[in-house]
């Protein structure tokens, strides 16, 4: 049986045992569990309330762009927020009106009115749940990045346009490319209120987050979109009382859906087109608030503080049935289609969202605002809204996108996307971005560049691209060319080969070798390819990342072997309980003789010559690595060490006994005879102790009866009741994680008794005389297995019952005291180590 085992993924009942046991709740105690409530917290309110003051503004804006009934952008926000955001798989993500939909809307509300309009909606959203149940939403994000940052650019643009005209006092036209040619006469008969206002509320987006000094930081924490609004509305109010302005209608005369009226095959495309565009809208912006959220985790954890609260990764197959769910709803109460917004989701995160509940709560403010604050929305102009919605459409041409698809070397897709949607409209420029992608995937599979030079004899043939059919009868002939018989390199850089450009290198280079010809083929590195000497052994390396794999045992039928008699079974019989036990030993035994084969054939030949030396000269390793004997913690993995470099201790709970219960048994001398070897002999120069997630040993001790039977193994675990005491002490601030509370009370003693262990230690004679002399580093560390992530202990900030121990995580890349002035980590000895 394992020493130390997996704790279980259910902890609830033991927590809370634990947690009863210990009668008071510690300053840094994990979060009770939570079953399924729905919690408010301070920072999801205040969250709430910016993301409302942004979505009231951008509703009105986006309606007014469609041309819907400005009432319906308040309904979509509302059921975007509530419905969308209680069963959405993106927590922190915000629905609403969809801008991206902005052109499309507009279209279908000219051609079939705007209650059929919200049939179509209904539809898309019965659709969009469809794909969701049938767990389609990662295939969704499939579609080249091009042609979707083309498809939104484009969007933008003409968004941008038809808004322009508003901000002019005039009325926008049907199409992107009429909104550009009709804008001249726009520009020539404008009356002066409507640009101004519009032109206010632009400069007040772009300066507001800008603002310098303390006053700045102040204002900049109202949101932008709604100060520009509010300001403009009072300009407005005092300078152009005869501007047009908000106009809501009664909610008596609010339009609910009719049976769609017209073409099938028309409104089915419409419901095609509406689909499509508003899934990707809401994945893609449910992607950017993983990504928001884990910036914002990560900044928490640089400053050493824990983030607000943890976020799980996206669902997206949820979230895609959410939208519809909320889309279907939309249509049905009268509102417009709801997507993900990038803008609002982007701006509840910054706020400091933690839940679902600041999504939620937003949506129940908006529908609030829509049945308290009509007289105050009706005061709003409508170029200030239009200018807030046309630099949205600015802002949808993202330069970082354009740079990442030039880097890449899509912008031929890109180009051809925008300007397909601004010219033909949002389906027909899709789908010229995919013929667009097509062409250009087919033109590089097929284009392959062969070269070949000689040089002192010796030739060299390069072939630059995708070896396909399509390039062999070029290849076949370049080969033909050179002389029997040729000293030659075939320098291959690509990463495809089909079959009929294999067969032709193939059968060239058997005729070359007939006819005494040395040919080798290399990649552009210059790295020698070359087949495997045995096919058998092929699927692994000396040293290969693994999951149970043990590659000897999937070539044992192709090894001969003695074959071993087995015992008689009959038919049908069920296998005795010593035959089970017969056949596993046998199984461990051929486990363990083919791994050492195994080892003998592919390893030592890598590390004789180093094993040799160190045969010679003698260990001289620089650490004592004292850890656990769980069979998951492969010491020279997770610190990329190799022979020589560590002295290793394990045992059940990575454990030091006190020097003064040494020897009082006569069975606990091992520990300090290899603490004195490693110290006085070895003269390491620091020791680490490390424990792990999930220590059978730890669980034992938290669960262990005041009487226990005193077994050898519970005779060795009394060496963690110190740790465990320290655990329950009210003298001593719990040991925690950076940027994150311990998962259970199992965890919390792991990482406690690295810390009492610690102590231990120091009370060595030899340790405690080379810590005195400075020549002695100690070092505490926990790893996490299922994370596969390691942590180490640091000091942290008091608490007020002594200094913290904090384990900071170790990110991947980083370099220890590699560069003068670098930032030091301070350890409970006083030592430090460079970050």
């Amino acid at each position: 049986m394992s020493a130390c085992v997996p704790t279980r993924t259910d902890h609830t009942s033991r927590s809370s045992r634990a947690s009863r046991a210990w009668g008071f709740k510690r300053p840094h105690s994990p979060p009770p569990p939570r079953h399924g409530r729905f919690r408010v917290s301070g920072a999801d309110v205040s969250a709430s309330i910016t993301v409302f003051l942004i979505a009231v503004p951008m509703s009105l804006g986006l309606a007014v762009a469609m041309d819907a009934p400005l009432a319906a952008g308040l309904v979509s926000a509302a059921i975007g927020g509530i419905v969308a955001g209680l069963l959405g798989g993106t927590p922190l993500q915000v629905s609403g009106p969809s801008a991206g939909l902005t052109v499309v809307t507009a279209e279908l509300i000219q051609l079939y009115g705007w209650r059929t309009t919200c049939a179509i909606t209904i539809g898309a959203g019965l659709l969009q749940i469809l794909l969701g149940s049938l767990r389609a939403a990662r295939s969704a994000l499939a579609v080249s990045p091009a042609i979707v940052h083309g498809t939104l650019a484009g969007i933008g643009v003409a968004i941008a346009l038809a808004q322009l005209h508003i901000v002019l006092g005039g009325t926008p036209k049907s199409s992107a490319l009429d909104n550009a040619l009709s804008l001249p006469s726009h520009l020539a008969r404008f009356e002066p209120a409507a640009p101004l206002i519009g032109a206010l509320t632009i400069v007040l987006l772009v300066v507001w987050p800008r603002l310098p000094g303390r006053i700045g930081t102040s204002l900049g924490r109202i949101p932008a979109a709604l100060a520009a609004v509010v300001i403009a509305t009072a300009v407005a109010t005092v300078a152009t009382p005869g501007i047009a302005r908000v106009d809501l209608p009664s909610w008596r005369s609010h339009a609910l859906p009719e049976l769609p009226q017209g073409p099938v095959a028309a409104l089915a495309t419409a419901v095609f087109t509406v689909m499509p565009v508003a899934s990707l809208e809401s994945l893609l912006a449910a992607v950017s608030v993983d990504k928001l959220a884990a910036e914002r985790s990560a900044g928490f954890l640089k400053g050493g503080s824990a983030p607000p609260s943890y976020v799980k990764r996206s669902d997206l197959d949820r979230e895609l049935r959410a939208q519809g769910v909320a889309n279907a709803v939309s249509g049905l109460a009268g509102g417009l289609a709801v997507s993900g917004g990038a803008v609002r989701s982007s701006a509840n995160v910054r706020a400091g969202a933690t839940s679902r509940a600041s999504t939620v709560l937003h949506g129940v403010w908006v529908l609030l605002a829509a049945m308290l604050l009509v007289t105050a929305l009706e005061l709003i102009p409508l170029a200030a809204l239009a200018a807030l919605v046309m630099v949205v459409g600015i802002q949808m041409v993202n330069f970082a996108h354009i740079r990442k698809v030039h880097k890449h070397r899509e912008f031929l897709v890109y180009g051809a996307t925008i300007s397909g949607v601004i010219l033909a409209g949002v389906l027909e420029g899709v789908a010229i971005g995919i013929v667009v992608a097509v062409v250009v995937a087919l033109h590089r599979l097929a284009r392959t560049r062969i070269t070949v030079t000689e040089q002192d004899g010796r030739y060299l043939v390069a072939a630059r691209g995708q070896l396909t059919f399509l390039a062999v009868p070029r290849l076949s002939r370049l080969l033909g060319s050179l002389p029997a018989g040729v000293d030659a390199v075939v320098e291959l850089d690509g990463f495809f080969m089909d079959h009929a450009a294999y067969e032709t290198i193939q059968d060239w280079y058997a005729a070359q070798t007939a006819l005494g010809g040395r040919i080798q083929f290399t990649g552009r590195s210059g790295g020698r390819i070359a087949e495997p000497a045995s096919a058998g052994h092929s699927c692994c390396r000396p040293w290969t990342p693994w999951r149970n794999h043990h590659c000897h045992d999937r070539t044992q039928d192709a090894t001969p072997t003695t074959p071993v008699p087995a015992p008689h079974v009959a038919p049908n019989a069920v296998p005795s309980s010593a035959q089970k036990r017969l056949s596993g030993h046998r199984r461990g035994t051929h486990r363990l003789l083919n791994g050492l084969s195994s080892f003998q054939r592919t390893t030592a030949p890598l590390v004789r010559e180093e094993l040799a030396r160190l045969a010679a000269e003698g260990q001289r390793p620089s650490q004592l690595f004292l850890t656990c004997a769980d069979s998951r913690l492969v010491t020279s993995m997770i610190t990329a060490s190799g022979p020589g470099d560590l002295f290793t201790v394990r045992n059940v709970g990575n454990l030091v006994p006190p020097p003064d219960t040494e020897g009082a048994t006569g069975t606990d001398d091992s520990v300090a005879a290899a603490i004195e070897y490693a110290v006085d002999v070895l003269e390491v120069e620091s020791i680490t102790v490390c424990g792990h997630s999930g220590c059978g040993a730890m669980q034992a001790l938290l669960e262990a009866a005041s009487e226990a039977p005193r077994t050898p193994l519970w005779r060795w675990l009394r060496h963690g009741l110190p740790s465990l005491e320290r655990m329950r002490s009210r003298h001593h601030s719990w040991a925690r994680i950076a940027g994150r509370l311990p998962a259970d009370a199992v965890e919390q003693l792991c990482l406690t008794n690295v810390v009492q262990q610690l102590e231990h230690l120091r009370a060595h004679e030899s340790v405690a005389r080379r810590l005195t002399a400075g020549t002695l580093q100690l070092h505490g560390m926990y790893f996490h297995v299922g994370e596969a992530q390691a942590y180490l202990l640091t000091e942290g900030v008091s608490s007020g019952t002594g200094p913290d121990e904090v384990f900071v995580r170790v990110a991947p890349g980083a370099v220890w005291g590699a560069e003068p002035g670098a930032e030091a980590l301070h350890t409970p000895t006083g030592t430090t180590v460079g970050t």
